[in-house]
Parts: structure tokens; sequence; C-alpha cells
């Protein structure tokens, strides 16, 4: 018995052993953090920013409200000021039209009920329910959760009565005003940085998978190749939505931002930017599909052919030169340059020659076999499909057409 409880007092405190290594690694992250904003423009950089701003937003807000104006609850201007300062000043703008809805509804039903009903906890008992209900109301996005504290604020903070209801709703606007235009005119965040990154990080990646998967049919494969080749592609497919994702947080920190206009041309949706999205969704497609289709071939449990030897030598040649190809063109998006899309051409024209060479070798094959001619089929189209995305060179930056 003594072993035994000695044996769970040694378990529970197994948690608080590890406690020390916990905090180092946790200081050094935030060490390596601050060094990174620090150093140079990055997320930490931006983060920082961000809650700089906030604060400012927070400090004027409560100035204008306990120092000039002398708000009988000045405290709700801050408090509606720091939750405004977004990532995007379009969100702000949103979110707080979002945020004043929730904290009318949440107050106009408090004060309503306590009035009513003279008594703060069953007034509380009504409300509260309905304005956590609504809360979670789409329209409200997350800004619901503030209907509910606000009627909390209104219910515990003296007896509710119209004038303390608008003057709640009036602090509440000056907190918004202030917090959107610290957001809006001080530093104002423009995410290029992000957008650009993710294209260069899901293109590099497209352009390791296919060379990958051509140095492996160049030689010898089996079944345990091809299943790394789709564990490629399908984290190939994640970039490609990470990458989505960025633009698209991109193209928000465009809208209502006065910092932006000069900056952010190529978001038009005929840019340059756009087109590499639709072609880097095409090539994951496309990547995808041929790993399945390899992976198949591999597995000695089904019925699929392999492709023979000289195919998957040929078919190698194509993906390598279709890596090339996706190179240069990751060059002519970042740097649009007169010598890049020069070798953008000469990429894509190498990489048509060799789907032709393909093309010409698989014809000749003359099968009928239904299983081969699949086979060589979805090579064949999968592989026409990649190089018709390459032949549509990306349009120029400042191209507004």
């Amino acid at each position: 018995m003594r072993g035994r409880a000695a044996w769970h007092l040694h378990r529970m405190a197994k948690p608080w052993h590890h406690l020390p290594e916990t905090l180092r690694a946790e200081t050094r992250s935030v060490t390596r953090a601050v060094r990174s904003a620090w150093a140079g423009p990055g997320r930490e950089r931006d983060l920082a920013v961000q809650s700089l701003k906030a604060a400012l937003a927070a400090l004027v807000a409560w100035i204008i409200a306990s120092r000039v104006l002398e708000a009988p609850m000045a405290f709700i201007a801050p408090w509606a000021a720091v939750a405004l300062v977004r990532a995007t000043v379009y969100r702000s703008v949103a979110q707080s039209l979002e945020q004043f809805a929730a904290i009318a509804v949440g107050t106009t039903l408090a004060t309503a009920a306590g009035m009513a009903l003279g008594d703060p906890t069953l007034a509380m008992a009504l409300v509260l329910p309905v304005t956590l209900l609504l809360g979670n109301w789409r329209k409200l996005g997350d800004q619901g959760i503030y209907g509910a504290t606000a009627a909390l604020f209104t219910l515990t903070t003296g007896d509710p009565s119209v004038d303390q209801a608008v003057a709640r709703l009036l602090e509440t606007l000056l907190g918004a005003t202030v917090g959107v235009a610290v957001n809006m005119l001080v530093r104002p965040p423009v995410y290029l940085r992000d957008g650009r990154n993710s294209l260069s990080t899901a293109l590099d990646a497209t352009s390791d998978c296919l060379a990958r998967i051509a140095r492996g049919l160049a030689g010898s494969w089996d079944h345990g190749d091809a299943r790394e080749w789709d564990r490629c592609a399908r984290r190939l497919a994640e970039l490609v939505g990470e990458a989505r994702d960025a633009l698209a947080r991109t193209e928000e920190s465009a809208r209502l931002n006065p910092a932006a206009r000069h900056r952010t041309r190529f978001l038009h949706r005929h840019g340059p930017y756009a087109h590499t999205m639709y072609v880097l969704e095409e090539l994951a497609r496309y990547t995808r599909d041929l790993t399945h289709t390899l992976t198949e071939a591999a597995d000695g449990d089904t019925a699929k052919p392999r492709p023979e030897e000289d195919v998957a030598a040929r078919y190698a040649r194509l993906l390598r030169c279709l890596a090339a190809a996706v190179t240069a063109f990751g060059h002519v998006v970042t740097e649009d340059s007169g010598p890049a899309r020069s070798r953008l051409r000469r990429a894509v024209e190498e990489t048509d020659a060799a789907h032709e060479d393909l093309r010409r070798l698989l014809a000749g094959r003359g099968t009928t076999d239904p299983e081969w001619m699949g086979l060589y089929g979805s090579l064949l189209v999968d592989a026409h499909r990649a190089v018709e995305q390459l032949l549509q060179e990306p349009p120029h930056h400042d191209d507004r057409s």
C-alpha cells in the first residue's frame, strides 16, 4: 500500500516536474518573437503593432469619454475601442456595426426588463437566455456575446433607466468610432507580404513535389514511394488552401483602407496573383490525380496496370520539365521581368515538347485493353491539363484589364 501511495503521489507530481522546462521553452519562444519583431517586418511585428494600436485606441477613448465628455460610464468607451482594432480596416468597420447592434439589443432588453420587474435577478433570469441565444445569430458574427455582456452591465451597475441606456449606447458608439479611426489612420494593415509569401511557398512546393515524383519514376519505385508522393500531393493541396486564405485576407485588408489603394493593384480579379491562384489550384488537382493513379498502379492488391519502364521514363522527363516550368512561372509572378518571361516561355516549350513525345509513344502502343487505355488516357489527359495552364502567362503587374 505504501508503494502504491508513493506511485500515485509521483504521478500527481509529474506535471509539476516538467513545469520549469515548459516555462523555459515558453520564455525562449517569447524571446524569439520579440527579436523577430525588432529585426524587421513579419507576423510578429504585425501583432506588436496591432497590440500597441489597441492600447492607443483604448487610451484615446478613455480620455475623450472621461475627461472631455465626462461620461457617466466612461469605461464602456475604451472597452468597445480595444475590441475593434482588428486585423483589417474592413473587419473593424464590419464588427463595429455587429458589436453596436449586439450591445443595443442587450442594453434595451435589460433596461426594459429591469424597469418593468424592478428586480435585477429576475430580469437577469429572463434576459440572459434571450441575449445568449441571439448571440449565436450569424448576422452578429463573433460579436454576439456582447449582447449578454451589455445586459449584465445594465442590470448590475445600478437601477436601469432610459437615460443610462442612452448613455451606454453613446459611449459604445464613441469607443467603436475611436477603435475604427485608430485602425484606419494609424498604420492601417495591408497584408501584401502574407499573400506573396504564401503563393511563393505553394509554387515552390508544387515544383518540389513534381520533381520528387520525376526522380522516383526515372528509377525503381514501389507502392511505398507512390504513397509518399500522395502524401506530398495532399500537403500541396493544404498549402494551396493556405495561399487562397492568405490572398483573401490580403484582399480584405485593401477594403476601406486609405493606405492600400496604390499598393494592391494586383488584387484586381484579372491580376497576376488571381491568375496564379487559379493555376496553382489546377496544378494541385493534377498532382493529386497523378499520385492517386500511380498509387493504384503500384498496389499489388489491385488489378490496375503499372506504367511500363519506357513510359515511366518519358513521364519522368515530362514532370521534370513541368517542375522547371512551375519554377519559371513563379519567377514571373514575383519579378515580372522580360528575362523571367523568356525563361518561362522556353520552359513551357520544353514541357509541351515532352508531352508531345509522351503522346506519340503511347499512341504507338495501339492497345485495346480497357485497363491500359484508362491508365494511358489518365496520364496524358492530366498532363495536358497541367501544360495548358502554364501556356497562359500571368498578366503583367500593372495590367488592369
